[in-house]
């Protein structure tokens, strides 16, 4: 399982993620992530609209093996319920 995060600095949210991915990838054998600084990248939100098909106004935006999950709150979400993630 392989997932990508598109955040900025400052974002708490995108912060919040990251430790969540990073929490996931040293639990699980079958998980990994790579966090993906949009400013520094060069990646405006209308480039992540283009990718998630539909308007993006907030970071962090998720996406698990190519499917886009949504931001931090659906990432927790899904970890709990797909992942067997309790905080």
């Amino acid at each position: 399982m392989y997932t990508v995060i598109f955040g900025r600095p400052g974002c708490p949210y995108c912060v919040r993620a990251k430790e969540l991915a990073e929490k996931l990838k040293n639990e699980r054998d079958d998980f990994d992530y790579r966090y993906v600084d949009i400013q520094a990248e060069g990646i405006s939100k209308e480039d992540l609209s283009k990718t998630v098909g539909k308007t993006v106004e907030t970071v962090p935006q998720i996406f698990i093996d190519e499917k886009h999950i949504g931001g931090c709150t659906d990432f927790e979400a899904y970890a709990k319920e797909n992942l067997n993630l309790y905080k």
